[in-house]
């Protein structure tokens, strides 16, 4: 098959999916049209603001659809008017079999993780609070369930002890759009070789992140409070209460650091010590260089301290 020959329908909404968009448009494949999420109120103003990929869509001058309902027989007709044979999905939403059984070669995935492990909706964020030394991208073909299809191509790359889920997702976010270039190759050459999943009680799972998944324990073990907050930073960001003497404030936490000194104050405990901020847990502490107050800017944390003074008694909750 020839290059020309494939019509290829993009389905995708955040940055992540901006990257293989590009990559695609770069080399050359013909791109008959784009599907993504209907824009949405956003900010103070509720403004109606524009997905990432409509963005970069409209600015390639690629046709955009927005539906509501993938299952709309208006969206189906529009769907197959662009006689599409190859739909390719890049963090869009699950599909009804109506769409991704429509073109001939089918349609495929690209997820965040070396399937079947962290299935699901945020696997670049559970590889690090979970620990993981390495990670990596698929592609899958779709089928009835999530994340669950044959796999076409993986991708290994290692977590830095330090890595956070911002440097991690743009580092997979560039392999995986090399990734899907290739695997389009594969489908034009017509040497596509597929590998089932296999099937085990042992699976990690990427559920969804909600605010209580986000929120730190400081009773928990240090290494386990340093890798949640560096899988949460910079979104959408780890969390916790600081009493400081008044009512307890909410506080978000960001950049940090992981010191394995034992500490000789109760976990929660703050010290703060050479303009440095550190919070105990059970076997160590954690190094706090940048956190959000209530209604304030994300500040260093030499910053924060020279406009916020914490009590010798302050905790994190």
């Amino acid at each position: 098959m020839k290059k020309e020959d494939l019509r290829i329908i993009f389905m995708g909404t955040p940055d992540f999916a901006v990257a293989t968009l590009k990559t695609l448009v770069e080399a050359q494949h013909h791109i008959v049209g784009v599907i993504t999420a209907p824009d949405r109120p956003a900010g103070r103003g509720r403004k109606l603001n524009e997905s990432a990929v409509k963005v970069y869509a409209k600015s390639q001058n690629l046709n955009v659809l927005q539906p509501t309902n993938l299952k709309n027989e208006d969206f189906l007709a529009d769907l197959k008017s662009l006689n599409a044979n190859l739909q390719i999905v890049v963090a869009f939403r699950m599909l009804p079999e109506a769409v991704w059984s429509m073109p001939k070669h089918g349609t495929f995935n690209l997820h965040a993780s070396l399937l079947p492990d962290y299935r699901g909706a945020a696997p670049i964020h559970w590889a690090i609070i979970n620990g993981e030394t390495t990670t990596g991208v698929t592609t899958f073909f779709i089928d009835e369930k999530i994340d669950t299809g044959a796999v076409i191509l993986q991708e290994q790359i290692a977590i830095a002890p330090n890595e956070t889920v911002g440097s991690l997702h743009d580092r997979l976010m560039e392999l995986g759009s090399k990734l899907v270039l290739n695997t389009v190759k594969h489908i034009e050459n017509g040497d596509v070789n597929t590998t089932i999943q296999p099937k085990h009680d042992n699976l990690k799972t990427a559920y969804k992140l909600d605010n209580d998944n986000c929120k730190i324990d400081w009773n928990e073990d240090v290494q386990t409070i340093y890798n949640k907050i560096r899988g949460l930073n910079p979104f959408p960001s780890a969390w916790c209460y600081l009493d400081n003497g008044d009512e307890p404030i909410r506080v978000k936490l960001y950049d940090i650091d992981l010191n394995m000194d034992t500490p000789k104050k109760d976990a929660g405990h703050i010290t703060v010590l050479n303009n440095e901020l550190f919070v105990a847990t059970k076997n160590g502490s954690i190094q706090i260089n940048e956190m959000q107050l209530p209604g304030k800017r994300k500040m260093d944390t030499k910053s924060l301290l020279n406009g916020y003074d914490f009590k010798t008694d302050a905790k994190m909750l």
